[in-house]
């Protein structure tokens, strides 16, 4: 995999930039810029190089067809103005678009081309379309990793067309996880949350013989915790996953990697309810389990203490309700303490995640914070990334 940093003589060359502008959107207005803000490096990179930009990205799932909705148009306006450039939106059909009908003068030097999911071949990773999207461009540049699990036109088999490079925050997020999963500085931990275990077993599998503790709090904890005999009332919990947790167990004993849960937890008699510590023997029937407890955090702290890297995907409660937030926040604050202080790697990813980071402020007091839901899980378990494989095969000179 080349990085488009490491190439020469941009200029006048004429760049297929593939991103992920896929922010949430409220009508038109952009309620999260943070994956805007994460590729604005490759963007000036760019443009320092005097290199043409023609801009691929989508927003939500239109299916192949139109959808006024999820227009292009507010991202264009955002990075308009983070830019100071004029962006042009194109919105006649792409597949009718040629080359000459990009860049009308000199002074243009970024065009966008309206949301790629508009067309139905993009998600079939169809080779015609592949062929003419690179048609447009002299090089491809994929800078979305948070889309490279997907064998999408755009992401996979358009660098068969042309010579094809990764961008700056792929290259980011790529180290980022290589030295958590493979360039490991050991003691390692993972903080890993979320609400089932089913959905995350694969990871912890790959993850069990290269880390040295998996601290498993959120929703999937619960299933632990009825496993080791207790109530758990009315908490979420996933049918019938005794049978993983035990796997899970197996395997970390085989490999001498510590599984740790919940020593106390704070409950609620519903998601707005007054927040009680309990022991993990005093959970009544008519409780949920909503965060983690004081001794589980002091835990989880001195295990953070002893690490030399950290990998957190998943909050450790209902953080949505600022009365189950604590133990969440607290684990944020610690990582982040130890980070200032240079005791530690610390690399975090996941929806909840960020938006709890984002919440206090502190995307930029971790190492890296991967904003790539499914590719940045799909990468933790093991399996190799369509949109990553395309460049390490593709290489040309």
């Amino acid at each position: 995999m080349r990085s488009i940093k490491e190439e020469k003589n941009l200029g006048n060359k004429k760049i297929l930039l593939r991103l992920d502008l896929n922010v949430p959107l409220d009508g038109d207005v952009i309620t999260d810029t943070t994956r805007i803000d994460k590729i604005l490096p490759t963007l000036e990179f760019l443009i320092s190089q005097n290199a043409k930009i023609i801009i691929l990205s989508h927003i939500g799932r239109p299916k192949g067809k139109i959808v006024d909705e999820l227009s292009l148009e507010p991202v264009c306006k955002d990075l308009e103005i983070k830019l100071s450039q004029n962006i042009k939106l194109i919105s006649k059909n792409a597949k009718e678009l040629s080359s000459r009908d990009l860049f009308n003068s000199n002074d243009e030097k970024i065009v966008m081309l309206e949301n790629i999911r508009f067309y139905p071949e993009e998600e079939k990773n169809n080779q015609q379309f592949a062929k003419h999207l690179a048609s447009l461009a002299d090089i491809y540049v994929n800078d979305a990793f948070s889309c490279s699990h997907r064998a999408h036109t755009s992401i996979h088999d358009i660098t068969n067309f042309l010579p094809s490079f990764s961008g700056l925050q792929l290259d980011l997020e790529v180290n980022a996880l290589k030295r958590i999963t493979s360039e490991i500085k050991k003691p390692v931990t993972c903080i890993i949350g979320g609400s089932k275990v089913s959905t995350k077993i694969n990871i912890i599998k790959n993850l069990i013989p290269k880390f040295d503790n998996i601290i498993i709090v959120g929703g999937m904890a619960n299933n632990i915790i009825k496993y080791m005999g207790n109530n758990i009332g009315k908490s979420l919990q996933e049918e019938s996953s005794d049978s993983i947790i035990k796997e899970i167990f197996s395997l970390s004993e085989t490999e001498s990697c510590k599984i740790i849960y919940p020593k106390d937890v704070i409950v609620g008699n519903n998601l707005n309810g007054t927040p009680q510590i309990k022991e993990l023997n005093e959970i009544s029937s008519d409780e949920m389990i909503l965060d983690i407890g004081p001794k589980t955090i002091s835990m989880i702290s001195n295990i953070i203490d002893e690490s030399n890297t950290i990998l957190w995907n998943g909050p450790a409660g209902y953080f949505e309700n600022p009365s189950f937030a604590n133990g969440s926040i607290k684990i944020a604050k610690k990582i982040i303490e130890n980070n200032k202080s240079n005791k530690i790697y610390s690399v975090a990813g996941g929806g909840d995640t960020v938006s709890l980071l984002n919440s206090l402020n502190s995307i930029n007091n971790f190492d890296f914070v991967s904003t790539a839901g499914g590719a940045f899980l799909e990468y933790l378990e093991g399996k190799e990334l369509p949109g990553i494989k395309a460049l390490n095969s593709n290489v040309r000179t």
